[in-house]
């Protein structure tokens, strides 16, 4: 028991310097109302995904937690989330530069990821932008709505500072008691019945691969990694389960956007997304 609570107050203040960053954005956009930093975030432009896929397969995943956040507030578009949820690796780069007959692995498994993220936000925003224009034009207000419901309760006339710590305390500690319940979970199923379970040498493997990805605790980076090393996972399966595993972010999206049927869609496209790619590269190696 005092591992998993160490684990997972560990895990939990690694997120912190994130969780400050990005609230102090916010406060700073919704006390200073800066239109142009408002617009440059929410950019729906092309490199918007390509920012977000390469902040995405960094170690941790802290630039997740700080995506889910932004876009909470509307300064980044759906595509651009769900880039940086597809691109997080978390836990990955840490496990297999241990092992450094997995460096090609690694190489191909961030590239693949980076790609599929950047052409999946593409494809998202562009079938989203296209039906937003038919239906109604945008509304420069928006964003700032979006903004001010996330600030309402903070303690504006003391500070921007002051402001965001309550904030980032705030989530830190619903962010401590949901890690601390899923390492629970994690420890009684155990590693060995997550690996009977896991469907090997069957080709829908990358399916419950990506089920075990949306586990928003870097333990499922660290199994995914763990049965990919033994090879007890295909690649395909790897990168399906890495390209659903947002870490934290999904706790994050969860807490700061009320608006529950989206996060669902959300993560519904995620999983969706990284599941059928992964399967896609399991039929082409098979061929191959």
């Amino acid at each position: 028991m005092l591992d998993i609570i160490t684990e997972t107050i560990v895990d939990s203040i690694k997120i912190l310097p994130f969780l400050f960053l990005s609230y102090l954005l916010i406060e700073y956009i919704e006390h200073k109302s800066s239109q142009k930093l408002q617009k440059a975030l929410s950019t729906s432009g092309k490199y918007s995904k390509v920012a977000g896929g390469l902040l995405g397969i960094l170690p941790q995943c802290g630039f997740s937690a700080v995506a889910a956040n932004l876009f909470s507030g509307r300064l980044i578009t759906i595509g651009t989330l769900i880039s940086v949820f597809l691109a997080t690796s978390d836990e990955l780069i840490p496990i297999m530069i241990s092992h450094p007959e997995m460096t090609k692995d690694l190489v191909i498994i961030l590239l693949v990821k980076l790609l599929i993220a950047i052409i999946a936000g593409s494809i998202i925003d562009g079938v989203l932008n296209k039906r937003k224009k038919k239906e109604s034009k945008y509304d420069e207000h928006e964003m700032h709505e979006h903004v001010h419901e996330i600030c309402k309760d903070c303690d504006c006339e003391h500070g921007m500072i002051k402001s965001t710590i309550r904030h980032t305390l705030s989530i830190f500690f619903f962010l401590l008691i949901i890690t601390f319940g899923i390492n629970l979970i994690v420890e009684f199923i155990g590693e060995e019945n997550f690996s009977k379970i896991i469907l090997s040498g069957s080709i829908f493997q990358p399916f419950v691969a990506s089920i075990i990805g949306l586990i928003p605790n870097c333990a499922a980076s660290v199994l995914l990694s763990s049965l990919y090393i033994e090879g007890t996972l295909s690649l395909g399966s790897i990168i399906a389960g890495l390209s659903t595993g947002a870490g934290v972010g999904s706790i994050i999206l969860f807490k700061t956007n009320k608006n529950i049927k989206e996060n669902l869609k959300i993560l519904g496209l995620v999983y969706i997304i990284g599941a059928v790619c992964g399967i896609i590269i399991d039929i082409v190696l098979r061929v191959i």
